[in-house]
């Protein structure tokens, strides 16, 4: 028979939500079980932030060997050596691993359940030999690569983000479907280790992002000699001798697209399969498992959490949540998620972070706002990295109330996090002023950003009358 067990919380799904819960539930002192049928860490550690941002590093440092001339270093050609490139993936996914280990969960006091889970009823869920029967439970199994329905893609071999990583032979041309951070961040890692790259994409790349800060980004790209095509079709794929072949429409013109590999980056969608939360009466549909906006469930014993429940897909907007519902479940606090603050960054290089509204959505939701920018080449910091690619560029109410801030440039992601302190905080444009930046470092860009909301009130008469009736006091 089915040992079973009584705990406060039962949290399914072990990646970075559902471990956030489970620390925190622990080491507050209330029983939590923890389970999780494959590896721990989740998509994060395993398929996605971690290694992608490690092979990202590999082929920064490959690109930074082939451009020191104008640092009176001489350039020279980097032999890559792909094997040991996944090797340095491992090791960093190796490094990070023990912090969401079984061994140090269990230290904290959850019981870790290696199993798939399924709801047996609106109280029960079963995995392993276990039956639980908790007062609560978290779901937060997170999301998968979405396989699209293009013909032929049954017979033809492909990369995913779950796949990719392990690779550790060098690809003579990778073609990717799918021009989103996901497909672009790969290409460029790619392209700069070596590899021809072509990008191929159904709409527009960066479709989310502010598009004057997504075109610098994408002319790097092509700089570099990735090829990335906008609004082509992909009507069939197939594999040749020499790889694979991707038959597109593009303009109503019939065309082909040769390779020696491929990647699917088209998406993803969330893992609900097997949960049996019918059972449960937990209501979901192919988008993820419904909620409100305190990420209750239509089970109001339960709640979901992150990438399973649709919407923005991140690590940290599934920490952000853990957080909620940790306030929810064990202090009984009314909170509510709200995601209209929740910054994110593409890791190319240039790098393009956001937050809050772009500049199209602030003018239909406030009419008359603001826009400031500060380019990168106006800062001292980065004209000694020679890295003057880039720009700030803010958005505010009239009353200098802060709407959104999107960066594009180097260390953007970084940079982006002043604003959306102040944007969660409610800050105005004055406080992005008052603060002292050291020099030189690239923060100065925002408080130049954050000036420039002044400059209208220099060419007043008004307070051009006040300052010479001043000056005349002595």
């Amino acid at each position: 028979m089915s040992e079973v067990l009584k705990p406060d919380l039962c949290v399914i799904g072990a990646g970075s939500g559902g471990l956030s819960v489970a620390a925190a539930a622990a080491q507050l002192g209330v029983a939590v079980v923890l389970i999780e049928k494959h590896k721990m860490g989740g998509d994060c550690l395993n398929y996605g932030c971690v290694p992608s941002k490690a092979l990202l590093a590999a082929g920064k440092r490959a690109h930074i060997m082939r451009h020191t001339k104008s640092f009176g270093v001489t350039p020279t050609s980097p032999v890559i050596n792909p094997a040991a490139v996944r090797d340095h993936v491992r090791g960093v996914i190796a490094a990070i691993e023990p912090n969401d280990s079984v061994e140090r969960f269990t230290g904290l006091g959850v019981h870790v359940i290696q199993a798939a889970a399924r709801f047996m009823d609106k109280r029960t869920m079963v995995a392993g030999d276990y039956e639980i029967r908790p007062r609560r439970f978290v779901i937060a199994t997170g999301s998968s690569p979405a396989i699209p329905p293009i013909p032929g893609i049954d017979q033809t071999p492909f990369f995913t983000n779950e796949t990719i990583f392990e690779n550790a032979r060098r690809m003579e041309h990778l073609v990717i479907i799918g021009g989103g951070p996901i497909g672009l961040e790969m290409a460029q890692a790619h392209m700069r280790l070596g590899s021809r790259v072509t990008v191929l994409e159904a709409l527009k790349s960066f479709a989310k992002d502010d598009p004057e800060l997504a075109e610098p980004v994408l002319r790097k790209l092509r700089e570099e000699g990735i090829v990335i095509r906008e609004g082509v079709r992909v009507e069939r794929l197939e594999e040749i001798d020499e790889g694979v072949r991707a038959v597109v429409s593009d303009g109503g013109e019939t065309g082909v697209v040769d390779g020696s590999h491929m990647l699917l980056a088209t998406g993803r969608k969330p893992n609900v399969e097997g949960l049996d939360l019918e059972a449960a009466g937990i209501r979901f549909d192919q988008h993820g498992i419904k909620v409100g906006k305190n990420l209750k469930t239509s089970n109001r014993r339960s709640w979901a959490i992150g990438d399973v429940i649709g919407g923005p897909q991140f690590t940290h907007i599934a920490n952000y949540h853990a957080g909620i519902v940790i306030r929810q479940a064990l202090f009984r606090l009314p909170v509510k998620a709200k995601h209209d603050m929740i910054p994110w960054v593409t890791f190319t290089d240039p790098e393009l972070a956001h937050v809050g509204l772009i500049e199209d959505e602030a003018r239909k939701k406030h009419g008359k706002i603001n826009v400031l920018r500060w380019p990168y080449a106006e800062n001292d910091r980065a004209q000694t990295e020679r890295a003057t690619e880039g720009f700030v560029k803010v958005v505010t109410t009239k009353r200098g109330r802060i709407l959104g801030a999107t960066i594009t440039g180097e260390h953007a992601g970084e940079l982006i996090q002043m604003w959306a302190l102040a944007i969660a905080v409610g800050l105005k444009i004055k406080a992005m002023t008052s603060f002292i930046s050291p020099y030189p470092t690239l923060s100065e860009i925002n408080k130049r950003a954050a000036y420039t909301y002044y400059l209208p009130s220099l060419t007043n008469p008004l307070v051009r009358r006040a300052i010479k009736m001043l000056a005349k006091l002595g």
